[in-house]
């Protein structure tokens, strides 16, 4: 599929794979697929910026090359390493044999044969239904070296392997970078992408997001559930629960067979949106009651 036309076609090719998408972060997608820059999406976890990249892909018919970032990632680990099992396999083959030829073999070992490739050269590769979605996930995860290396690699869409040169994509990849904010991204990547704030989506558009993404769910149990959870994000928590664990709340509540939320059901289910002991044990029992009758009084008409 061709790349969308407009903002409000991005708005449609997203819906399409149930995100439902505002104007603002549509805008700046459309941007990003009409200039060739890389988005960088950050915000709490949970409030879809890795939905983005793989709906993105879903929507475009495209190959979805995920680098999930971690602390202690480098350069080698994103690119490409050697199969080193298999070259040590063939250097005793030919050992074995008693006649290898040594340069013949040394540049064997180091062609392409034995090359594993990892999500950066991946995305640098030709494909036939067109440049791939690379989504490099939860970038403030690892450290400034890396950072670097990536503002060079994303900047000529080219990386170098020492035995077998620069490697360069035909056409650049779409890129997707995530943030969840634990530490600060320098500066100087974030100028070379389009930047967007995903915040938590505000009652009617989270309603719809979860009525999207769980169709079978009644229209009633579906506002009170979106209620309960924004309430429960202004409460003293340590991990506030994103649009993610609405719609696993949603699955397990459905799963349960719930037509109304209680104080029961919710003390039951509360490890499906909250993720920590702490934050439980101070919603649970008096404070979910409460919660609970203060969401659905901002639910009644009038």
């Amino acid at each position: 599929m061709k790349n969308p036309n407009s903002i409000d076609d991005v708005q449609a090719m997203l819906s399409q794979t149930g995100y439902v998408c505002g104007r603002a972060l549509a805008t700046v997608v459309f941007l990003s697929l009409k200039l060739g820059r890389p988005l960088f999406l950050e915000g709490e976890a949970g409030v879809g910026k890795t939905e983005i990249a793989k709906a993105l892909a879903a929507s475009l018919g495209r190959r979805l090359i995920r680098l999930q970032c971690y602390e202690g990632l480098d350069a080698s680990s994103a690119v490409y390493e050697w199969n080193f099992p298999a070259q040590m396999i063939a250097i005793r083959t030919a050992e074995a044999d008693g006649n290898a030829d040594r340069d013949l073999l040394q540049r064997e070992l180091f062609g392409p044969d034995f090359l594993v490739e990892r999500p950066l050269l991946q995305a640098m590769r030709p494909d036939e239904n067109g440049p791939p979605v690379l989504l490099i996930d939860e970038l403030d995860r690892t450290d400034e070296p890396f950072e670097a290396f990536l503002l060079e690699a994303l900047s000529d869409f080219q990386v170098t392997i020492p035995e077998l040169g620069t490697i360069a994509a035909p056409e650049p990849p779409i890129v997707v970078l995530t943030s969840n904010r634990t530490r600060e991204v320098h500066d100087a990547l974030k100028r070379r992408c389009l930047y967007h704030w995903v915040d938590y989506p505000d009652f009617a558009r989270e309603v719809e997001i979860l009525t999207a993404r769980e169709p079978a769910i009644a229209a009633e149990l579906s506002r009170e559930i979106v209620a309960f959870v924004q309430a429960l994000r202004t409460e003293d928590i340590f991990k506030k629960p994103g649009v993610a664990e609405t719609i696993d709340w949603a699955k397990c509540l459905l799963a349960l067979d719930v037509v109304d939320l209680s104080p029961e059901v919710i003390s039951d289910t509360l490890g499906a949106i909250l993720k920590y002991q702490d934050d439980i044990a101070k919603i649970q029992g008096s404070e979910a009651a409460r919660l609970l009758e203060e969401s659905k009084a901002s639910l009644a008409p009038g």
